[in-house]
């Protein structure tokens, strides 16, 4: 059997040929260094698919998207596009991409989208029109969702199951790092939605910068606004916006953000056209939001529109029955990312793994498996290869005296912060804090030393 045909478009030269050499193990691989090349071998070649950059000089990716729609077999494109140019990129899909995929790229989410984008080319033509859900869905549905079947997930899996289909708003609580992002795309994979997953980290970005990225802006709203934006409320039309760790708003987004829930309208910055969206809204948190409401930090009437459907995820050391399964699903990732051959990990460094209490959870894993992967120099992971925790279960020990917790707190923020320079972010970070609860703290310090 022939393998698939795939041609890569790219005019950064070293992006172009490591997708050359990685995916050339797998499938018949031609690359063009631009546009105009791309379209030559157009004329001369059949392609089951092609990935394309969007922006590149001479012929941009909308070109050779339209030379490819003109072949009588005519392949599937995939439009890269690096995160600012996100609007062009479904401007794409609506004239006829499959999906896009953001640099930098991920090579195991890149694998996902080229095999549900060659999947979707055998099916009947009428399911494969732009807009559909073939279209608008990578190959997330068969993603191994650890705990979908068995448990302390099971129930979390059944009830999003259950309220994919409809447009009620869910609140997904629990402590970060736990997988919220991984539930919401699950439910919006199981909905009869067909627009884009749409995800924006509320605590990564100022309140400034939130609203311009949620509403988007009119050219000429404010300095360096030469074009105009669409915000990711108008993005996910049809489709499903995903507010990732929504405690840490500010007051003023708070009551934008519940006009928008109660209208499906609103304005882009510097403009006065009413925008609408058919939206269905996911939000997560790692705070508490009834103590926020009643400590007057967090909207009553924005909270009771946000928990229609509550789901908890509880954290990694309640279900470390997953453990095996992300483990296993991790080192194929960056095994396949960082271009390793390493088959799996033996049976102790795994029982080393399992025993860690994972206070960051999934995502504290996830990172423990990639430092493993990266620096392994065998085939497969051993227990030399795990990392000394700096927390281990045996040595952990409650506080000798509960009333200096408060200044015990002060005094690794200072140390934090002197560590990283002065520098707010970085402290934050190494804290497992939002910057926004940071400067909160560093505001309540200054206020006592006043």
């Amino acid at each position: 059997m022939s393998r698939p045909a795939l041609l890569i478009v790219d005019d950064e030269f070293n992006t172009r040929e490591t997708l050359v050499e990685f995916l050339g193990r797998k499938f018949d691989v031609s690359g063009a260094g631009n546009g105009a090349e791309a379209i030559k071998l157009l004329q001369t070649k059949d392609f089951d698919l092609i990935l394309t950059d969007l922006r590149m000089p001479e012929a941009d990716g909308m070109s050779v998207l339209d030379a490819a729609a003109g072949k009588a077999k005519r392949p599937k494109c995939i439009m890269m596009t690096a995160y600012g140019s996100i609007d062009g990129a479904v401007a794409a899909m609506k004239h006829g991409a499959f999906d896009f995929i953001t640099k930098p790229i991920k090579l195991a989410k890149l694998e996902e989208v080229i095999a549900a984008a060659l999947a979707a080319g055998k099916t009947p033509e009428n399911e494969n029109t732009p807009g559909s859900p073939v279209m608008n869905k990578t190959d997330n549905e068969r993603m191994i969702r650890p705990g979908s079947k068995s448990g302390a997930m099971k129930k979390v899996y059944e009830t999003a199951l259950a309220v994919a289909p409809g447009k009620s708003n869910v609140l997904l609580l629990g402590e970060s790092g736990t997988g919220k992002e991984v539930i919401a795309r699950y439910i919006h994979d199981h909905s009869n939605r067909t627009g884009l997953f749409v995800a924006v980290h509320c605590a990564a970005l100022t309140a400034t910068l939130l609203e311009d990225e949620l509403f988007g802006h009119e050219r000429g709203a404010f300095t360096n606004a030469v074009a105009m934006r669409r915000g990711r409320f108008e993005l996910a039309d049809h489709g499903t916006i995903f507010l990732d760790e929504i405690g840490e708003i500010d007051a003023a987004t708070q009551v934008k953000l519940l006009r928008v829930l109660e209208t499906r309208s609103f304005e882009r910055l510097g403009g006065s056209e009413t925008i609408t969206s058919d939206f269905r809204l996911i939000a997560a948190t790692n705070r508490d939001l009834k103590a926020m409401v009643e400590k007057g930090e967090f909207r009553e009437d924005l909270f009771y529109r946000l928990s229609v459907v509550d789901l908890h995820l509880p954290p990694l050391r309640e279900r470390k029955d997953e453990i095996p399964e992300l483990v296993n699903a991790f080192i194929k990732e960056f095994a396949a990312e960082n271009m390793k051959d390493i088959s799996g990990i033996t049976p102790e460094a795994l029982a080393m793994l399992s025993a860690n209490e994972w206070q960051g959870n999934i995502r504290e894993l996830r990172n423990c498996i990639e430092k493993m992967v990266v620096l392994a120099t065998g085939n497969v992971l051993d227990t030399a290869d795990v990392p000394e925790f700096q927390t281990p279960p045996a040595v952990k020990k409650a506080p000798e005296d509960p009333l200096n917790l408060e200044n015990s707190e002060k005094e690794l923020i200072r140390k934090a912060l002197a560590e990283c320079g002065n520098n707010r972010a970085a402290a934050a970070r190494k804290l497992g804090i939002s910057r926004r609860t940071l400067y909160r703290k560093l505001e309540s310090m200054d206020a006592e030393n006043d």
